[in-house]
């Protein structure tokens, strides 16, 4: 009996003969000289995998599969646990590429030791499927999973295949296929009632590579293809009969309450886990390879992962020598390629004529295959359906034809490609060696991409951040954001206050010193409207009165509450407050007046004034500050650290799993025990913010924002400062370190606000709730400047200064680039990396304090826009903050100039420190 395989295929590869991948081929072929290419796919017949079977198996030199092979033995039960896996019932696995026997089983082993065992006359609750597209690799695979493991993962868990492409099984998943299947708990042939065809083996579609599938992107540089495009277009079902059943609605699994359900349009399908390995993603370019993971059915906060498997820019030898190894067997892997294509083109490609040449693009951090034109040739190729009278190519000899690109990433790349595809790294694995790396990834909510992606082109890599060095340098954001960041800032805002604060509690104040949240939920808008109105000369958007009373929070003295700056005028009692619904229809109706501006912009209705950007730009970061810190809002974020565990909702995303972690983290910093406790900074000139003026904006020549970067009132003007030779510790404070501080000087009742203690038990405050100290000792601590410069003297030493830490930032730290826990990267503190001068390191996800007051520098021009945003706290009070927390968004964190501020006793910030020592003569 054959085992349960589903048709995924998309139209293009219905028919027999292939006419998909001719067209591919001829389409390739007719680039102009220098750009001509063969599909990948053409590897991967049956031919072709057992061919790769042989590189798995008799070449060393390449190393992928080894690496990966060796993280699956090592971690196979760690990866299914911190999926979360084999939790919920109905819940499916999809291996994209019919998987490697050797790996699949590790993976599948370790999810059946997870998995119950169900019960009599039920299937089992979790379900297994290879995606590839030659059915009969998929056969023999799935009886040999069968033969080898069967009875092992009898009654936990079922497989099965999906015959097709990456895009027809990602719309089969997207359509609701999996909802409608009922998998039997054995492997027995549903086929009679399948609309799955039994075409002989010439006439099936070439398949997918089992552990280097191909793309389905086009192959050249260029933007995504159609083919990449249409992933989200669903496809008429296939699968019917028997092996299909239409549940009610009440049959369908409920995530577990730890997780937030996902919409009703995100419901369709059941519980997804995702494997992509082998590094498969890099034959895609970088920009489709985005495309392509944005388009897999993961949904945010559904407990839906992927396990992406990806290669790192190692030696360029060992990278060659895996691509060509000696013995010559992935050479008769790529020419059986060749063979391919003189069989589907009916001996039209004379593969006599042509040879295997591989190199590595350093330059571009991929290895790239050809076929070589030994000689001058000329092919008539046939008719297909986008060249309906064939073609004739002429080839001169030398000619190179690419027939696959294998992009490599390092660690910042790999960063920047999860942020542009609106994922979440949640764990790593890397081999012993450190050659290769599994990430387990999650649908982020929102995402800030780095910048960086944005602006490479899609024939080069993903270039690094941009970091800090010794001279300030703008950040690589536009002046005027963008529609995408708006859309992301308010799914950024609309998460953690209507999807983190329960209605219930939004007649609550996070703390005595603020107003209560509901506040800010209209404060938001109204700013946002109030300036545009301001700026356009026209009618407030309804209701007017919402101006009079959500203008401006409350900034208080914290000694004494009763020192309070000019704020709006708020209803006392509950009931005279506007409603929720009320308020959320006026921040509907504001947004799409942002909108519409932009529409005026770009139609040439209006003009793109400096005033007009600065107005954007000021109400964008001024939303993104609230969705953040405890100064002006009152956002779930400043509540749960307060009160995480009473009442608030967590993030939506897997809750981690801190007893691993703290292993893990204990390991890490373990590796790093050995690095210096200072770097030596100074003595030097350090130059302090920059350059921008709102008095010039109404004269400034058309062009300004193609490099123009705005600030607010306390970041400008630029100036220079001398600094004398300081030692700055390479970590900031930890948790430990405080706790240790505490205990030596007989005060750990006295404990900071960022901590809380539970029946005798300290523990630390999350967005999750309160967790164990253990699996938090080796985070920033965070706390008071009192409490960090408390310390900070106990240990000889001292808070830096605003210039000396921005000079230890420039020359040693990377902690608001692509190494920095920021923009929601997570949604909680990591342990610090010491910060070299030749490494740069991170602090974990904090700001950080400086010892300097917040006072009326040379050259300070109060704003005009916003007056009073920081004049109103030159009072002696606030210290300079600099930096970012995990939940600071990139454009704020990297913009060098920025300047946060706090008093010195307000304890409710993401704020932490490191110490500084005076270098004696």
């Amino acid at each position: 009996m054959e085992p349960l395989i589903l048709d995924v295929r998309e139209s293009n590869f219905k028919d027999a003969g292939s006419p998909g991948i001719v067209d591919a081929i001829v389409s390739g072929l007719s680039k102009p000289k220098g750009s001509r290419s063969l599909p990948t796919l053409l590897l991967y017949d049956e031919r072709g995998l057992r061919l790769y079977d042989d590189i798995t198996t008799k070449a060393p030199e390449y190393y992928l599969f080894a690496c990966e092979e060796q993280i699956l033995k090592d971690h196979a039960d760690e990866i299914v646990k911190a999926m979360g896996a084999a939790k919920r019932d109905g819940e499916v696995v999809i291996e994209l590429g019919a998987g490697a026997l050797r790996k699949t089983s590790l993976f599948l082993l370790a999810l059946a030791r997870a998995a119950k065992v169900a019960a009599p006359g039920r299937k089992p609750s979790v379900s297994y499927f290879a995606l590839d597209l030659e059915r009969a690799e998929l056969v023999r695979t799935l009886h040999e999973l069968s033969t080898s493991i069967g009875s092992e993962l009898a009654d936990r868990v079922s497989f099965g295949g999906m015959w097709g492409t990456y895009d027809g099984g990602i719309a089969f998943v997207k359509r609701g296929g999996l909802k409608e299947l009922e998998i039997t708990q054995t492997v027995t042939s549903k086929l009679d009632g399948l609309d799955v065809e039994r075409g002989r083996s010439d006439e099936r579609a070439p398949a997918v590579r089992k552990t280097q599938p191909t793309p389905t992107p086009s192959e050249s540089d260029s933007t995504p293809s159609s083919g990449a495009n249409g992933l989200a277009a669903p496809a008429a079902p296939v699968a019917t009969g028997s092996a299909v059943q239409t549940p009610t609605r009440s049959a369908l699994p409920t995530p577990p309450s730890s997780l937030p359900s996902p919409s009703p349009t995100e419901s369709g399908t059941n519980p997804i886990q995702l494997l992509f390995l082998g590094s498969s993603i890099g034959n895609f370019t970088p920009k489709e390879a985005a495309h392509f993971l944005r388009s897999l059915p993961l949904r945010a906060g559904s407990g839906d992962t992927l396990l992406l498997g990806l290669d790192q820019k190692n030696s360029p030898d060992l990278i060659r020598l895996a691509y060509d190894d000696p013995q010559g067997h992935t050479k008769a892997f790529a020419l059986n390629g060749l063979e391919h294509a003189s069989k589907v083109t009916e001996g039209l490609i004379d593969t006599t004529k042509w040879s295997y040449v591989e190199k590595y693009n350093q330059e571009l951090g991929r290895h790239e295959g050809y076929y070589h034109s030994n000689t001058k040739q000329t092919i008539t190729l046939p008719p297909s359906n986008s060249h309906p009278n064939g073609e004739i190519i002429e080839l001169d000899e030398g000619e190179l034809v690419n027939f696959e690109y294998s992009y490599k990433y390092s660690d910042e790349d790999a960063i920047a490609l999860f942020a542009a595809a609106d994922l979440r790294i949640m764990r790593r694995w890397r081999d012993s060696k450190g050659l290769y790396s599994l990430w387990l990834l999650e649908r982020a909510p929102f995402t800030f991409p780095t910048p960086s992606l944005t602006q490479t082109s899609t024939t080069s890599s993903i270039p690094t951040s941009v970091s800090s060095t010794s001279s300030p340098s703008k950040t690589p954001f536009a002046a005027v954001p963008t529609r995408g960041e708006w859309a992301e800032v308010w799914k950024t805002w609309d998460t953690i206050t209507l999807g983190m604060i329960p209605p219930e509690m939004l007649h609550q104040k996070p703390i005595d010193l603020r107003h209560k949240c509901l506040f800010y939920l209209g404060h938001i808008p109204a700013f946002l409207d109030i300036h545009l109105t301001r700026l356009l000369g026209e009618q407030h958007t309804e209701p007017v009165y919402f101006k009079d009373i959500f203008e401006r929070g409350i900034d208080p003295h914290v000694d004494d509450p009763t020192s309070i700056h000019p704020h709006s005028e708020v209803p006392v009692n509950d009931e005279d407050w506007p409603s929720l619904a009320e308020i959320l229809a006026f921040r509907d109706r504001v947004r799409a007046r942002v909108l519409r501006l932009y529409d005026a912009f770009e139609s040439g209705e209006k003009p793109l004034t400096r005033k007009a950007g600065r107005v954007l730009w000021m109400t964008l970061e001024h939303e993104t500050s609230h969705a953040e810190a405890s100064d002006f809002s009152c956002s779930s974020d400043l509540k749960l650290i307060k009160r995480a565990g009473t009442g608030t909702l967590p993030p939506p995303t897997i809750t981690p799993d801190w007893d691993t972690l703290a292993v893990v983290w204990d390991k890490e910093v373990s590796a790093t025990a050995g690095a210096i406790a200072t770097v030596r900074i100074g003595p030097s000139e350090v130059t302090i913010g920059h350059n921008d003026y709102e008095s010039e904006d109404l004269t400034v020549p058309d062009g300004w924002q193609e490099s123009y970067e705005f600030g607010w009132d306390n970041e400008h003007p630029q100036r220079t400062v001398t600094i004398g030779a300081v030692d700055v510790s390479t970590r900031p404070i930890t948790n430990g370190d405080y706790l240790a501080y505490l205990t030596s000087i007989d005060q750990t009742e006295k404990i900071p606000k960022s901590w809380v203690r539970i029946d005798g038990e300290t523990l630390v405050r999350t967005l999750y709730g309160p967790i164990k100290f253990e699996a938090a000792k080796h985070w920033p601590l965070v706390g008071s400047y009192d409490e960090v410069a408390a310390y900070a003297h106990a240990k000889g030493g001292r808070l830096p200064t605003e210039p000396e830490l921005l000079a230890f930032r420039d020359a040693c730290d990377d902690s608001c680039g692509i190494k920095g826990n920021v923009g929601f990267r997570n949604w909680h503190y990591v342990p610090p990396h010491p910060s070299t001068h030749e490494e740069r390191g991170h602090n974990g996800g904090i700001w950080e304090w400086t010892s300097t007051l917040m006072h009326a520098h040379e050259g300070y021009r109060p704003s005009v826009l916003y007056p009073g945003y920081s004049s109103d706290f030159h009072d002696e009070k606030h210290h300079i903050v600099l930096g970012g927390s995990f939940v600071t968004v990139p454009r704020i964190a990297m913009r060098r100039s920025y300047v946060n501020f706090y008093q010195h006793n307000y304890p409710y910030a993401w704020i932490g420190g490191r110490v500084c020592f005076d270098v004696k003569n």
